[in-house]
């Protein structure tokens, strides 16, 4: 993970002293100058960006809610009214007509376009056949039937609803309720501790590309934690992460870091450190 330059490994190895409670002594010979790459535009960044994604996703999921009772597909479904088109449940309300009583069929070459019929006394399949279903139902209609209206059903608004429905209430479930809280307290709605993930991993890449060099306390530590209360507003902390990508994609571009780890060297010393560890453990008369 050292020679992926993962973030969170690279941090570890480069934690200030008084930081560590105890570091065998083995391990000063694994300075983070051994790894640093530039790789690291990569795993910061995309790391920065990832956060910035789902603080993006958690800012949808707020201010878009969506209702525990879930729709059906009469909920997308439009007939045809005079000149424009009228939702299903008003069209049927407004004749006091039953899903349950009406029949559709296909209407060839026009997709998700069918013929609705009614009739309280024919054996109908109805709209759809029970309320847990995820298509519409056709039947079986007498020549002379008459057609009531042509209805349209919205198949593909409608799989995005049942998709968004499932993630979002999935989300309400695994979701850090002490976390979501400060969310909503701060009034933002968004989740500030991403935000602020996203701004420092992003200034650290910025500091790897332009001096090599890996500082795990941050100069703008009460900046950070005003991020991370919600002091500022969404859009702000996105415009500021969006320049701050900018900067590291330039810091890197002149950097004078290899592209990659020299993995000959890490193993060599790796191996260097795995002897001196076992000749420690070996007893003195063996």
């Amino acid at each position: 993970m050292l020679a992926a330059n993962n973030p969170n490994i690279l941090e570890l190895l480069a934690s200030p002293p008084s930081c560590v409670r105890y570091r065998h002594p083995l391990l000063e010979r694994l300075q983070p100058s051994l790894f640093v790459s530039k790789l690291c535009q990569d795993s910061f960044g995309k790391f920065a960006l990832s956060q910035m994604r789902k603080a993006r996703g958690l800012n949808k999921k707020i201010v878009n809610p969506v209702a525990q009772e879930r729709k059906t597909p009469l909920d997308f479904c439009y007939v045809n009214q005079h000149q424009g088109s009228v939702p299903l449940l008003h069209f049927l309300a407004a004749r006091g007509w039953r899903q349950e009583d009406c029949g559709l069929v296909n209407l060839p070459h026009m997709k998700d376009l069918y013929g609705l019929y009614h009739d309280p006394t024919a054996d109908y399949a109805g709209i759809v056949r029970k309320a847990t279903s995820n298509e519409v139902a056709l039947s079986s209609i007498p020549k002379e039937a008459v057609q009531a209206a042509v209805l349209y059903f919205n198949k593909d608004g409608y799989s995005t609803y049942c998709r968004e429905y499932k993630e979002y209430w999935a989300w309400v479930e695994k979701r850090n309720e002490a976390r979501y809280e400060n969310t909503v307290q701060h009034g933002k709605n968004y989740d500030a501790k991403n935000l602020m993930h996203t701004l420092r991993l992003l200034d650290m890449a910025i500091e790897i590309g332009r001096t090599s060099e890996i500082h795990v306390r941050r100069p703008n530590r009460d900046f950070l934690l005003q991020v991370k209360s919600g002091a500022f507003e969404y859009e702000e902390l996105l415009a500021r992460a969006e320049e701050k990508t900018r900067e590291m994609e330039a810091a890197f571009a002149q950097s004078s870091l290899p592209d990659r780890p020299d993995l000959t060297q890490i193993n060599a010393r790796l191996v260097a450190l795995r002897r001196a560890y076992y000749a420690e453990q070996r007893p003195q008369n063996y």
